[in-house]
């Protein structure tokens, strides 16, 4: 930092009243002082002491000098203490987001626990289907669903997704089974926030364009018009796991099933992660690795 050594010197020349006590303070030399003190006067265009072989006295420019520059030594050290405890325990505010029922369902319980453990954490949780931009918006860190295709940003795997074409016993025994990809136009499909469905078709992944009349970006009003017969949809396993298992709905199609897509931890590329992102990536990884409904692959 420009003259920072210089100004550091001048206050503490002032505080102790000399050179020889001011080196010592500060580990130099008193030639070594009187050095950056002329430097910085040479560079402000000004004299900053009045020096005599008993006492030094400040100039008027001196005065207003000091009076600007004698607390930034302890600011410089304050701030260099915070960035350390940063650096070396989860404190702070932590800003994060995810999509709106797999963060009420799952994320925002777990973020709870975490609390209790780290009060010192101050956390900004905030509930979307859309996707926000991390840096412009300020975030930590996104959990984000599906295929990773912003290569600017890290990410850590959370855990497995799989998505289910569905449909309820009422609206098959009217409109029949489809049996290949090619009859879904045939049929009235619900659709979320994408207008395509994912499916693997030869080994390969396939994504199949959909046109719908009905449409919205929330997954619980989504299942509710599935239930009740509107439609075939395609919803991620924690929303339709319980009512295939229970027969409320059929699975479709599962021959072209794509075997799971995933679930991320995304956040901004930093020189280090810093302990309370790196703290909460982990539990919230270590918690789904414990939770038998996912089957993690970190």
């Amino acid at each position: 930092m420009k003259n920072w050594e210089a100004m550091e010197a001048f206050v503490e020349v002032v505080r102790q009243g000399s050179f020889s006590a001011a080196a010592i303070q500060l580990g130099v030399s008193a030639s070594h002082i009187s050095r950056l003190i002329s430097q910085l006067e040479a560079e402000l265009n000004t004299t900053l002491l009045f020096r005599t072989t008993r006492r030094i006295r400040l100039s008027e420019s001196g005065e207003l000098y000091y009076q600007h520059c004698r607390g930034l030594p302890e600011a410089l050290s304050s701030a260099e203490e915070v960035i350390s405890s940063l650096n070396q325990a989860p404190i702070g505010l932590f800003k994060m987001t995810c999509a709106t029922t797999f963060g009420e369902r799952y994320i925002a319980p777990l973020m709870n626990d975490f609390l209790l453990d780290h009060p010192k954490i101050e956390l900004d949780f905030h509930l979307t289907n859309r996707s926000v931009d991390l840096i412009e918006e300020g975030y930590d860190l996104a959990i984000r669903m599906g295929a990773m295709k912003d290569s600017s940003h890290l990410s850590r795997r959370l855990c497995n997704r799989v998505e289910y074409l569905c449909a309820s016993r009422d609206y098959i025994d009217q409109h029949g089974m489809p049996h290949t990809l090619a009859e879904l136009s045939k049929h009235h499909c619900l659709i979320g926030s994408k207008n395509h469905w994912l499916f693997q078709q030869d080994g390969q992944r396939k994504e199949v364009k959909v046109s719908s009349q009905w449409r919205s970006n929330s997954g619980v009003a989504l299942l509710d018009a599935v239930r009740k017969g509107l439609g075939i949809a395609q919803l991620p396993d924690y929303y339709v796991a319980d009512d295939i298992a229970s027969g409320k709905l059929i699975a479709l199609l599962p021959q072209y099933q794509y075997p799971y897509s995933g679930v991320w931890l995304v956040y901004p590329k930093a020189r280090q992660a810093s302990p309370k992102l790196k703290a909460i990536c982990d539990y919230l990884i270590q918690r789904f690795k414990q939770d038998t409904f996912f089957k993690s692959a970190v």
